[in-house]
């Protein structure tokens, strides 16, 4: 049992607790209270901020939307005005550009291309805002005005700064492909920089704006002018070159420096001289023949304007090329691209017209000459033919899409240079055969004819013009193989020609010499004529020529001049005979037929000829032995007979003489 004061204390205790939960549970009523009220006092301020935001926002919204009404006003009113500034615009470009343009573009074509531009542009708005506007017509006016101008400016450009290639130039140009010295190409500059950018903007101006392709004939006027002109200068310079010094040259350039030309010998093409020539040396070395009777014109006598003709149309045909080549270049920046063909093909027309009538000018030269038997005239058809085959690559690639009118215009000329060189060829070797001045004009003292050293002289011109030559003969086969022949076939066919006219030549030769009524001055000839060939066929090297189709050539020719040398010492016999040892004892009317005899031949004999100085001393030599040989051998037997009391008058010559009196034979100066 709890005692009553512990139970009392445990009272007041358990009171005190509870007292305390009391106050706690008042104080957290209070303070839920206090806490209610806040919050209603809260959501009663924001409540009241909610509808004060609402009336805002309602407020604001209108606002913005005007606000933004106004800008975008703004914003119209802003591009409206830069349209009717712009619109405006159009309206004053007459006014603006007029001076301009009526002013031209001379000096300043960057600022009038730009008044050209805003022109432009405003008969663009004009057409297709206003077309019946007077102002478009005002700028369409303007516009034509300024386009004519342009067009002016492009023909005055070109007109002022268009010049002649000079002869020098374009000697140089032809020589720097051969010229391996040379440091820098010879270019050609036909208008300044400053004057081609000029052009170039014109013409792209008026191609895309002006729709206009006058200019292009323009253009293609100018230039052919220009490049017929050069190359008939060079022409001229040839001429005048050849007139003041006898041989045209090319005032090359050192290292291409523009400013100190020197003096250079022209390449000469053609080889005509050099057969000439070598009929010189042949000369020197007693070869040649006097002036026999021949229905040919002499070579020898050739003019020298044919050798400047020749030499000036093949340098011609070379700078053709080179200025036409020149000439596309400067084409390719001016004009489009889809017209340059058509404009190339315009522009070279005169310059190719020219070359190809002067070349069937020559054509019909040789037509003419080969009829009067004037080959050597004809002869100027090889040089200028080979070159026209070499240049041809060249040719066809500077008239590459060009009219096919153009490009046959070259062939055409090569096949009729090529039939005509045929013809002359086949006429000149019917006219060695056939040549029919045997009874006058025959050379007295049996030196060489005259056809005989121009027949070969004709030969050896075709020594430096093989192919050419071959290319001829092969031009004129029917058979198959013709049409496309080697080098090799056309070889065995120039060699089969010069073979034939050597048989021509021979049988003329043989047939000529019968009009001699002395068989020994028919001998010495023939000897002579034969000689002649064989070493003119030996030191030109036509020999190995004919050997392509005659092996035996030349042994059959030593064999001719030694039978005519067999034949000619059959004359002495009448002579040695008296004084034979078949014929002895000898009385005193042989021993004076001996005198007369030999007397009678060497006063004949000497005014024959022998021009081969080797060959007379080779006679002479062997004519002598035979004849001392005889008559001192008869003086040895018979010498001390006193068969009468005046041996003198029958014994007139010793050994010595007689072989100084045959010494003296083939020589008109003894």
């Amino acid at each position: 049992m709890i005692p009553p004061q512990e139970a009392s204390a445990r009272r007041r205790e358990i009171e005190d607790k509870l007292k305390q939960e009391e106050e706690t549970l008042s104080f957290i009523r209070d303070s839920l209270e206090k806490s209610d009220q806040l919050t209603k006092n809260m959501v009663s301020i924001l409540s009241s901020f909610e509808s004060r935001l609402m009336k805002l926002e309602n407020s604001i919204i209108p606002v913005h939307k005007q606000t933004e009404n106004l800008q975008r006003l703004q914003e119209n009113v802003e591009k409206t005005l830069s349209c009717l500034d712009h619109v405006i615009s159009y309206y004053h470009v007459a006014s603006d550009t007029e001076k301009i343009i009526r002013e031209g573009p001379t000096g300043r074509l960057e600022e009038y291309l730009g008044s050209m531009a805003k022109i432009q542009k405003a008969v663009e708005y004009f057409q297709d805002n206003s077309p019946d506007s007077p102002e478009l017509n005002k700028v369409k006016l303007l516009f034509e005005r300024g386009k004519e101008a342009l067009e002016s400016e492009f023909r005055s450009l070109m007109t002022r700064h268009s010049k002649v290639v000079s002869p020098v130039l374009i000697l140089d140009l032809i020589s720097g492909d051969d010229d391996l010295d040379a440091q820098e190409d010879v270019t050609l500059e036909h208008l300044p920089e400053s004057v081609l950018q000029d052009v170039i903007r014109i013409s792209r101006w008026l191609v895309e704006y002006g729709r206009n392709q006058d200019f292009m004939n323009v253009y293609y006027q100018i230039r052919s002018s220009q490049l017929d002109r050069s190359i008939k200068g060079l022409k001229e310079h040839f001429h005048k070159s050849s007139s003041s010094s006898g041989v045209p040259y090319s005032p090359a350039i050192p290292n291409k420096r523009k400013d100190t030309p020197t003096k250079k010998p022209v390449k000469r093409p053609g080889t005509i001289r050099k057969a000439q020539n070598l009929l010189k040396q042949y000369s020197q070395h007693g070869l040649d023949g006097k002036k026999g009777g021949s229905n040919l014109i002499p070579l020898e006598g050739r003019d020298d304007m044919l050798d400047v003709e020749t030499d000036a149309y093949i340098h011609c045909v070379s700078a053709f090329v080179k200025l036409a080549q020149s000439e596309y270049q400067l084409l390719a920046d001016i004009i489009p691209e889809h017209h340059q063909k058509k404009t190339f093909d315009s522009l070279i027309q005169d310059a190719l017209d020219g070359l190809m009538l002067e070349g069937e000018n020559i054509v019909s030269a040789a037509r003419k000459a080969i009829v009067r038997h004037d080959f050597s005239t004809v002869l100027t058809v090889f040089p200028i033919l080979r070159h026209l085959k070499q240049t041809k690559p060249e040719f066809d690639q500077v008239l590459q899409g060009t009219a096919a009118s153009t490009k046959n215009k070259l062939p055409g000329l090569i096949t009729s240079m090529e039939t005509i060189g045929a013809k002359a060829l086949e006429d000149f070797a019917d006219n060695i055969k056939n040549d029919p001045d045997k009874e006058y004009n025959m050379p007295k003292d049996g030196t060489v004819h005259e056809l005989t050293s121009n027949a070969i002289l004709f030969l050896q011109q075709l020594l430096d013009f093989q192919e050419t030559a071959g290319a001829m003969l092969a031009s004129q086969e029917t058979s198959s193989s013709a049409t496309s022949y080697s080098s090799e076939f056309s070889k065995r066919l120039l060699s089969t020609y010069i073979c034939k006219v050597l048989g021509n030549l021979q049988l003329n030769l043989l047939s000529k010499s019968k009009v001699y009524e002395d068989p020994a001055l028919s001998a010495i000839f023939l000897h002579n004529n034969y000689n002649y060939i064989l070493k003119s066929l030996e030191k030109s090297e036509l020999i190995q020529l004919v050997a392509v189709t005659q092996k035996t050539a030349e042994r059959s020719y030593r064999e001719h001049i030694e039978q005519q040398i067999q034949t000619y010492q059959r004359s002495w016999l009448k002579v040695t005979d008296y004084i034979a040892e078949k014929n002895l004892p000898v009385f005193q009317p042989g021993v004076k037929g001996f005198n007369d005899g030999l007397e009678e031949l060497c006063k004949i004999q000497k005014a024959w000829a022998i021009p081969d100085t080797e060959q007379r001393d080779r006679i002479r030599q062997a004519q002598k032995t035979i004849v001392k040989e005889t008559y001192g051998a008869f003086l040895q037997k018979f010498g001390s007979v006193p068969f009468t009391k005046n041996p003198e008058k029958y014994i007139k010559y010793g050994v010595e003489q007689v072989g100084d009196m045959i010494d003296r034979l083939f020589d008109t100066s003894a």
